[in-house]
């Protein structure tokens, strides 16, 4: 915990001492990476593309059922900080597979299959991240990966994926006589990936997630696919993630730059299962994009990150 307030010290003292960015330039905010093995140095840690604000609903666009191609979500209908989605060839998308790389080695080093995206406070940028790093994994034409919301109290990836008011939900799956799994996702082939959506509304997330159900639905969801990646709710205002903690492999911590409170973040760490806590995304550090990949226009620099003493 100690190395990650380190790293999280020094972003700050960067961003203050940073020359005023060009407005194009702060546009551009960027999140890192900061996982809990190999243990990262004391240099800057890599740079990865930042969760957008709420956003108002676009037009949505019905989803067909598994096994069918939502070929009715135009790519204009989706966020466009969607870019493991809409533009998987950016230096942006680039960074989510450094992500997807530390997740896919946990994968089969510690068996690490069901990962939940949380942050510690609202707003930190979760579902975004949580979207992005599916979306990363499933570039890989053989890998079977689910995308469930169980953000039961303020659901957006039906909203950020354009998939519109289709059922069944999650509420319908834990239902006692609920559709299995398979019948209760949505299919997006042009993506290669699975989406299980939350219920718009829920009158008391709380209990729905204490159905027995859960555990079944998830084990399920171990059979169907390589990887399940979770949008949780925050961890420190709701119980949620700690119902969910007994059925997930790790959590991803979502932490943004200069505005997750310490306090909440080591509450969040406090409270959070060690073992489980796989790594952290540092949100909304802005900074210029690599000149190795450039940005469309070439400009900006690369900064290094070792791993077990090896310059990256």
């Amino acid at each position: 915990m100690s190395k990650f307030f380190k790293a999280l010290e020094q972003a700050e003292r960067d961003n203050v001492q940073r020359e005023p960015l060009i407005a194009e330039e702060a546009a551009r905010e960027r999140v890192s990476v900061v996982p809990q093995w190999p243990e990262p140095s004391d240099e800057q840690p890599p740079v990865f593309p930042p969760p957008p604000p709420p956003r108002a609903p676009r037009p949505v666009a019905e989803a067909t059922r598994v096994g069918f191609e939502t070929s009715r979500i135009a790519p204009a209908l989706l966020d466009e900080h969607l870019v493991s989605l809409q533009a998987p060839a950016t230096a942006a998308a680039e960074q989510y597979r450094v992500l997807r790389h530390l997740v896919e080695t946990l994968r089969n080093r510690a068996n690490l299959q069901v990962i939940a995206v949380t942050s510690g406070g609202a707003g930190d940028g979760k579902s975004v991240t949580a979207i992005n790093l599916a979306g990363a994994l499933a570039q890989s034409d053989d890998a079977r990966v689910l995308l469930a919301d169980m953000d039961l109290r303020r659901p957006s990836i039906a909203r950020y994926l354009a998939l519109g008011e289709t059922r069944p939900t999650l509420a319908d799956a834990l239902a006692p006589s609920g559709p299995p799994l398979r019948d209760a996702v949505v299919r997006l082939g042009r993506f290669n990936l699975s989406v299980l959506r939350a219920p718009v509304s829920a009158a008391a997330p709380y209990e729905l997630l204490q159905s027995p159900k859960l555990e079944a639905l998830l084990a399920e969801a171990r059979q169907q696919y390589d990887y399940v990646v979770l949008d949780t709710p925050p961890f420190v205002p709701f119980p949620d993630c700690r119902l969910l903690a007994k059925c997930v492999d790790g959590f991803v911590l979502v932490v943004a730059s200069n505005r997750t409170p310490r306090g909440v973040l080591a509450e969040a760490l406090k409270a959070m299962d060690s073992e489980k806590a796989v790594g952290y995304v540092f949100n909304a550090h802005p900074m210029p994009p690599s000149t190795y990949y450039g940005d469309g226009d070439g400009r900006g620099r690369a900064r290094p990150w070792r791993r077990n003493g090896e310059r990256s």
